[in-house]
């Protein structure tokens, strides 16, 4: 703790993101990075915007890249805001929407943990609904409850994170049109892996907002690029909180390169389709493993051992060089979450964890 701070700042609880460790022969499978890269396209783009012109500023209203993406999914440019990766893109959510008379926001118990991060910065009361017993939203938990049931909005991931269940869009509708007087926002990040978007609700339900982003699907995470799907006056309170903070979040390189990687129709459905197959082919594999798997449409797994420790087995592979994501909190503290790699990352991964079910002892968990 510092003098220097701010009031707030020293009960702040920042969100922890998985580690990036420089080791030899490492294998990544932590943070759900794209194992097949971006789009050659993309980054052509990128190096061909690489010259004199970063002298000057991008474009504020980042107007081309509104436009692709709203031909994209058919809808007009007003309805798309964008920012520096969905991160950023969400505190201004955050800011703009749930900051409302001292209401809770209504979220699943177990989700993004960046969601409470944002609660604690922003002074605003997280309500936790509790997942059901296999770990998916109860669509029932998040319809009023009675009359004058006032909260500030609704938030989840879909499909959800760490467990990669995912809703129909029958029951994203049920739940935006029971509660048309606020927000409903759907983090999409993984949508483009196998589940629907609430993008095709916007006609129909006003309140709904879908965030995206190029990190995943796009397999540009090092870029940071960030956008919402909305109807325009969400569209125009999210610009206005932007525009009081940062009124050119995205540079001319990660312009050009998101640009480029909209374009590239073709390579980023086969790219998602190649994931898709590995995702599927992981869960066989796990399964044979002894793995309990929970049906994901992400590119990861959600997996526990009936007979093995999470823990034990999270540290075990970090000594095959192998990291993956171990969550100690409560109801999923026997899972990994698993990133989809390329058929060798998957084929390496399931090696070592042969090897280790193997060689150790059953545990209780």
């Amino acid at each position: 703790m510092s003098r220097f701070w701010s009031d707030h700042v020293s009960g702040l609880s920042p969100y922890v993101p998985g580690e990036q460790p420089r080791v030899a022969d490492l294998l990544k499978l932590n943070t759900n990075e794209h194992p097949w890269g971006p789009s050659p396209k993309a980054l052509a783009a990128i190096k061909e915007a690489a010259d004199n012109r970063l002298r000057l500023y991008p474009d504020p209203q980042a107007t081309a890249l509104r436009e692709v993406l709203a031909e994209h999914h058919g809808v007009t440019p007003d309805c798309i805001f964008v920012g520096n990766g969905s991160d950023e893109v969400l505190a201004h959510l955050f800011n703009a929407l749930f900051r409302r008379q001292g209401r809770a926001l209504r979220m699943p118990d177990i989700t993004y943990s960046f969601y409470r991060s944002y609660c604690k910065l922003f002074g605003i009361t997280p309500e936790l609904i509790p997942l059901s017993d296999d770990l998916s939203i109860r669509p029932n938990d998040y319809l009023p409850r009675a009359d004058g049931d006032l909260v500030a909005g609704i938030i989840f991931a879909n499909p959800n994170a760490p467990t990669g269940r995912a809703l129909p869009l029958q029951d994203i509708a049920r739940i935006a049109k029971a509660n048309p007087d606020i927000p409903v926002v759907v983090d999409e990040a993984y949508v483009d892996f196998g589940a629907e978007s609430s993008v095709a609700l916007l006609e129909q339900c006003a309140n709904i907002v879908a965030v995206h982003t190029f990190s995943k699907s796009r397999a540009l995470a090092g870029l940071r690029v960030g956008y919402v799907v909305a109807n325009p006056p969400i569209v125009e309170g999210l610009e206005r909180v932007k525009d009081s903070f940062n009124s050119y979040p995205l540079d001319s390189l990660a312009l050009a390169g998101a640009i480029a990687s909209v374009q590239d129709d073709d390579y980023f459905r086969q790219a998602c389709n190649a994931v898709i197959n590995a995702r599927d082919t992981l869960t066989r594999n796990l399964t044979e493993l002894g793995f309990q798997v929970l049906p994901s449409a992400a590119n990861f797994v959600f997996a526990t051992h009936p007979q093995h420790d999470a823990a034990l087995l999270f540290r075990a592979l970090r000594k095959h060089h192998i990291l993956v994501r171990h969550f100690p909190l409560e109801r999923i503290d026997q899972y990994l979450r698993i990133s989809v790699g390329t058929p060798d990352d998957n084929e390496r991964l399931c090696k070592a964890l042969k090897t280790i079910i193997t060689t150790s002892h059953p545990s209780s968990a």
